[in-house]
C-alpha cells in the first residue's frame, strides 16, 4: 500500500472509459485492489492426461477471508472452460452460474470443499498458456493467468495454497510424470497406464503450478546445501539432448552455492527439476521445484552454442533458481507488483553473472540491453513506471521497464547503502514476508528499516515513468572545479509533469597531466539543480561521471572529443571508459545526421579522433580482449535514434555505415593483424579465449564495411576453420551482409550441417533476417515461405522477424518493412496473441520517426486497430501506440 507521508506520486491517467469498441477490454487499476473474499489453503488436482482430451478434477478447500468483503459468492476464474460437474462438500450443487467465463458459486458457510471437473484439449492450445502440447510432450505455463485455462480457480497471486497432484497417463506415451514439490507415490494402472502423486508443502499462488508429462531423459546430479541436506537435481530433455545440458547443470549448482553465500538463501525441497521444451512463449518459468525452460536456455555445446548462448543459459538458470526466494517464498500481492519479484531477481542474476565472469563486460552488456530496449520503451507510447498503475492485459507488462529498469532501481539502493547494509535489508524482507504475497512498498520499507536509510523521495522511481536526463557542466575557476548538475524527467503518456528523482552518481575528476584522479565520490542528486565545488585543481580536470552506470539516466553536457579520447585511454572505471568511446561515436554521428557538422573538415576531425581512439584500443597491450571487443563495438542504430526527438533511420544507417567503412579502410592493416593474432587462440570457455572470439568478429565487421573483398576471404576462412559456433556464426553473420558467392555457399553448408537442430536453424533464420544485405526485405519474404519456417513456434517467429525489426530494412523508405510486420501480427495474433503483441512496439515508435516514414508506420497501426477479432493483448499495444 502507498504511504500518505511519502512524496506525492504523479497520477497516470488511464483511458477514460472502462471499455469501448469491439476489441477494447476493461482497464484494471492498482488502486482498485481488494483482498480476496475467499482463500484456498489446499488444492488437490487429479489429471487423466492425453494429448487431445485431458480430464481435470480440482478439489479446493475454501475458507472465508476475514479481511475480505464478506461476499457469499465464490468467483473462480475460467478461460474457455466448461464445468462438467460442480460439487460442494461432496454434494452436487446447483447454486452456481457462469459469468464472462468465470464460475460463480453461492456459499453459505465459512469453509467448504468445492470440486469441479473440466476437460481440455492440450493439442489445440496454440496460445501456449495453461496445459498444452509441445510435440508429444504435455507441459504447462501458468504465469500470469494460465491456470484458469486448466481449471476454475481464483487464479490471483495473493491466493496461496499447498498442492497435491495426481497424474495418470499412458505409460508408453508419457513415461515421465512431473509436478511441483516432491514425488510421494507412483505406480501402475490398468490398460497400460501409470500414475504419480506429488506434494508441494510450500504455499504458492496458482501461477507457480506446473506439470510435465512426456518421454524424457535426465541429466541427474545432486547438491548439498549449507545445512548438509542433499538435494536431487535433474535436467529433463528429449533423448539425445542430455549431453548438451552440462553447462546448465553447472550453472544451477553455482547458483545454489552463490545464493547461500551472498544472500543467505538455502533451497527448501529435496528435489529440483528442470524441463526443457521447444515451444515456449518466454525464456523460462520458475515454478516451485519444477522449472520449465525454453530449450534455448538449457542446451549448449561448443558446436551448437555461441559464447552469448552460454552466458544466456548461465544467467537464465540462475534467474529462475533465485526466484525460489524472490518470487516463490515471497510472491506478489497483485500483478502491479511484478517488479517486486522480477526487478529484484534480475539484479540477483546480474550480480551472479558478474561474479562468474568478467564483471565489467557483464555490466556493459546489462547497460547495452537497457539502452537498446528499455530506454526506447521509456520514451515511447508504451512508457510505464516499474510499478504500473493500470493495465488491460497483464502479459503486456512483462517488459524491459519492469525487469531491467526494475533491477537498476534496486541496484541504486545497493549503491547508496553498500552491499552489507543492502544484505541486512534483504534479510529483513525475507524474514518479514516469507510465505506471503507482498508489495513493492514492503520491499522498500524493509530496505529502509534494515539499512537505516530514508527512501521517501526515492520511491518516485516506482511511480514515475521516463528516463531522467542529467546535464553535467564542468567549469574551472582558479584552483576550483565547479560541477553543475541539473535533472529533468521528460513527460510520458499520462504523466505530463514530474518531480525530481534521487539519482546516485559515482564520479571522479582526472588530472589531465598525470592521467589519475584522487578518488571516486558518490553524489546524490535529489534537487532540480545542484552546484558542487572541488578545490585543488590548478587546471581544468576531466570529468568521469555515472561510473559503473550508477543510475539509469542519460548524461548530457559538453564533452569535448579531447576529453573523451583522454577517458578512453585513462579512465580506470571500465563502464566510464566504454561510455567515453560510445560518446565519441554518438556525438560524431548525431552531428552528421542532425546538421551540426557543416563542412568536410569537421567531419574529418571527428572521425580522425574516433580513429585514433579505436587504433589505441586495438593496440593497447593492457586490455583484455573481452574489454577490447566492447570498446570496439559501435552504438546500435536504435540507440542512435534515441538521441533525436525525431529521427531519420535512413540517414542514421547511412552515416553509421559510412563511418564504419572509413574506419575499416583506415585501420585495415591493424584490424587484419588483430584478426590473425586472435585466430591463433584455441577454443575453450576461458575469458581469454572468449575475448579472442569477440574481437575476431568485431574486426571482420569493420573490414566488411571498409574492405569487403578482404573481409569475405577472411570470413570464409574463419567459417571453414571454425571448431565452435561463435566463430562459425560470426563469420556467417559477416558474409550474410555481403554480395559474395561465399554467402550462399556458407548459408547452404550451415543449413545442411544443422538440419533438424531447431535451435541452430533459428540462428540461420536470424542471421539472414537481421543482415545488412541490400536485398534483405525480399530475402525475409522468401524465408517466411521456407519449409522450416512456422508461425506455431515462438522461437522460430522471433528468430526471423525480431531480427528483421532491428536493422535498416524494417525502416525501408517505401514502408514495406512496416507492412510485413503488420501482416505478421495479423497472421500470428489468432495463433499466439502474446507473441504477436510483442511485435507492435517497433511500429509504435512512429512519433519519433521522420514524417514520411512516420505516416507509413501509423497507417499500419491503424490497419491493425481496424482488424476484426484482435486479441486484447495486441489491441492494448496497438491502441496505446495510436493514443
Amino acid at each position: 500500500m502507498d504511504i500518505a507521508s511519502r512524496p506525492t506520486e504523479p497520477a497516470i491517467s488511464p483511458p477514460a472509459a472502462e471499455a469501448g469498441g469491439p476489441h477494447e477490454p476493461a482497464t484494471i487499476r492498482r488502486e482498485d485492489y481488494r483482498p480476496p473474499a475467499w482463500l484456498v489453503p489446499q488444492v488437490a488436482l487429479d489429471f487423466a492426461l492425453a494429448l487431445d482430451d485431458t480430464r481435470v478434477e480440482s478439489r479446493l478447500s475454501v475458507v472465508r477471508n476475514p479481511d475480505g468483503d464478506g461476499t457469499q459468492t465464490l468467483r473462480l476464474a475460467g478461460d474457455g472452460l466448461v464445468a462438467e460437474s460442480v460439487t460442494v462438500d461432496g454434494l452436487t450443487s446447483n447454486a452456481w452460474r457462469m459469468e464472462e467465463g468465470d464460475l460463480l458459486i453461492d456459499l453459505t458457510g465459512d469453509a467448504h470443499e468445492v470440486a469441479v471437473v473440466t476437460r481440455i484439449d492440450p493439442a489445440a492450445n496454440s496460445q501456449l498458456m495453461g496445459l498444452y502440447a509441445s510435440g508429444e510432450m504435455l507441459c504447462t505455463q501458468c504465469e500470469s493467468e494460465g491456470f484458469r485455462r486448466i481449471t476454475f480457480h481464483p487464479d490471483r497471486p495473493d491466493v496461496l495454497s499447498t498442492y497435491r497432484v495426481r497424474m495418470s497417463a499412458n505409460k508408453a506415451a508419457f513415461p515421465i510424470l512431473l509436478s511441483n514439490g516432491n514425488c510421494t507415490a507412483r505406480g501402475g494402472g490398468p490398460d497400460g497406464t501409470h500414475w504419480a502423486e506429488w506434494h508441494d508443502p510450500w504455499p504458492k499462488p496458482s501461477y507457480l503450478f506446473a506439470l510435465v508429462a512426456g518421454d524424457l531423459v535426465a541429466n541427474a546430479d545432486s547438491f548439498t546445501t549449507i545445512s548438509g541436506r542433499k538435494v536431487a537435481l535433474n535436467i529433463w530433455v528429449r533423448a539425445g539432448d542430455q549431453d548438451r545440458t552440462h553447462h546448465a547443470m553447472k550453472a544451477l549448482k553455482d547458483s545454489m552455492k552463490w545464493d547461500e553465500d551472498v544472500f543467505g538463501r538455502e533451497y527448501d525441497l529435496d528435489l529440483f527439476n528442470i524441463v526443457a521444451v521447444s515451444d515456449f512463449n518466454m525464456g523460462a518459468m520458475e515454478n516451485k521445484g519444477l522449472n520449465i525452460f525454453n530449450t534455448r536456455y538449457i542446451l549448449a555445446d561448443p558446436d551448437t552454442a555461441t559464447d552469448m548462448d552460454y552466458d544466456g543459459i548461465e544467467g537464465v538458470v540462475a534467474h529462475e533458481y533465485f526466484h525460489n526466494w524472490s518470487g516463490n517464498r515471497v510472491t506478489c500481492r497483485d500483478w502491479f507488483q511484478l517488479s517486486l519479484k522480477e526487478g529484484f531477481t534480475v539484479l540477483r542474476d546480474q550480480l551472479f553473472s558478474q561474479d562468474m565472469g568478467n564483471a565489467a563486460v557483464r555490466r556493459i552488456g546489462d547497460v547495452r540491453v537497457l539502452r537498446a530496449v528499455q530506454f526506447p520503451e521509456d520514451s515511447g507510447p508504451l512508457a510505464h513506471p516499474i510499478r504500473p498503475d493500470f493495465y488491460q492485459e497483464i502479459s503486456n507488462f512483462y517488459t524491459a521497464t519492469v525487469y531491467n529498469k526494475g533491477a537498476e532501481v534496486i541496484r541504486m539502493m545497493r549503491t547508496m547503502i553498500g552491499p552489507q547494509r543492502f544484505r541486512q535489508g534483504t534479510d529483513l524482507y525475507f524474514a518479514r514476508h516469507d510465505g506471503e504475497a507482498a508489495t513493492c512498498e514492503d520491499f522498500v520499507r524493509a530496505i529502509e528499516d534494515g539499512a537505516g536509510i530514508d527512501l521517501a523521495q526515492f520511491r518516485l522511481w516506482y511511480a514515475q515513468a521516463g528516463t531522467p536526463r542529467v546535464e553535467a557542466q564542468l567549469t574551472h575557476d582558479g584552483d576550483t572545479a565547479v560541477l553543475t548538475l541539473s535533472q529533468i524527467v521528460p513527460p510520458t503518456p499520462g504523466q505530463p509533469s514530474k518531480q525530481p528523482m534521487v539519482i546516485p552518481l559515482r564520479l571522479a575528476l582526472f588530472d589531465r597531466e598525470t592521467g589519475t584522479h584522487r578518488g571516486e565520490e558518490l553524489v546524490l542528486l535529489d534537487q532540480p539543480q545542484v552546484e558542487l565545488r572541488f578545490s585543488g585543481f590548478a587546471t581544468r580536470p576531466v570529468l568521469s561521471i555515472n561510473r559503473g552506470f550508477s543510475a539509469p539516466v542519460v548524461i548530457t553536457g559538453d564533452r569535448s572529443d579531447a576529453d573523451l579520447v583522454f577517458l578512453v585511454a585513462h579512465d580506470d572505471d571500465p563502464l566510464a571508459r566504454h561510455e567515453a568511446m560510445q560518446l565519441l561515436f554518438v556525438q560524431h554521428l548525431v552531428a552528421l545526421v542532425g546538421g551540426g557538422m557543416l563542412c568536410a573538415a569537421e567531419r574529418d576531425t571527428g572521425r580522425e579522433a574516433i580513429g585514433r581512439a579505436l587504433a589505441a584500443v586495438i593496440a593497447d597491450p593492457g586490455l583484455d580482449d573481452e574489454m577490447r571487443g566492447e570498446l570496439m563495438t559501435m552504438p546500435g542504430e536504435t540507440y542512435l535514434c534515441e538521441q533525436f526527438a525525431v529521427a531519420d533511420p535512413g540517414a542514421i544507417h547511412a552515416e553509421r555505415e559510412a563511418l564504419k567503412a572509413w574506419l575499416g579502410a583506415e585501420l585495415r592493416d591493424e584490424l587484419a593483424g588483430l584478426h590473425a593474432r586472435v585466430s591463433a587462440v584455441p577454443y575453450d570457455l576461458s575469458d581469454r579465449a572468449r575475448g579472442a572470439r569477440k574481437v575476431k568478429t568485431q574486426a571482420l565487421t569493420y573490414l566488411a564495411a571498409g574492405a569487403p573483398a578482404l573481409a569475405a576471404r577472411l570470413a570464409g576462412g574463419q567459417y571453414d576453420a571454425a571448431d565452435n559456433m561463435t566463430d562459425r556464426q560470426g563469420a556467417l553473420m559477416v558474409l550474410c551482409g555481403l554480395e559474395t558467392p561465399l554467402r550462399e555457399d556458407k548459408l547452404a553448408a550451415f543449413h545442411q550441417r544443422y538440419a533438424g537442430n531447431a535451435l541452430v536453424i533459428d540462428k540461420w533464420f536470424s542471421l539472414q533476417g537481421g543482415s545488412l544485405h541490400p536485398r534483405v526485405v525480399e530475402q525475409v519474404k522468401a524465408l517466411a515461405l521456407h519449409p522450416d519456417f512456422t508461425l506455431h513456434t515462438p522461437n522460430r517467429v522471433r528468430a526471423l522477424y525480431m531480427a528483421f525489426t532491428a536493422p535498416h530494412a524494417f525502416h525501408a523508405a517505401d514502408g514495406e518493412g512496416y507492412r510485413m510486420i503488420a501482416d505478421l501480427i495479423l497472421a500470428l495474433d489468432p495463433i499466439n496473441a502474446q507473441t504477436a503483441a510483442r511485435f507492435v512496439a517497433p511500429l509504435g515508435r512512429w512519433r519519433r520517426i521522420e514524417p514520411k516514414r512516420s505516416a507509413l508506420m501509423k497507417a499500419q497501426l491503424e490497419r491493425l486497430a481496424a482488424a476484426p477479432g484482435l486479441s486484447k493483448d495486441t489491441f492494448e499495444q496497438v491502441s496505446k501506440s495510436l493514443d
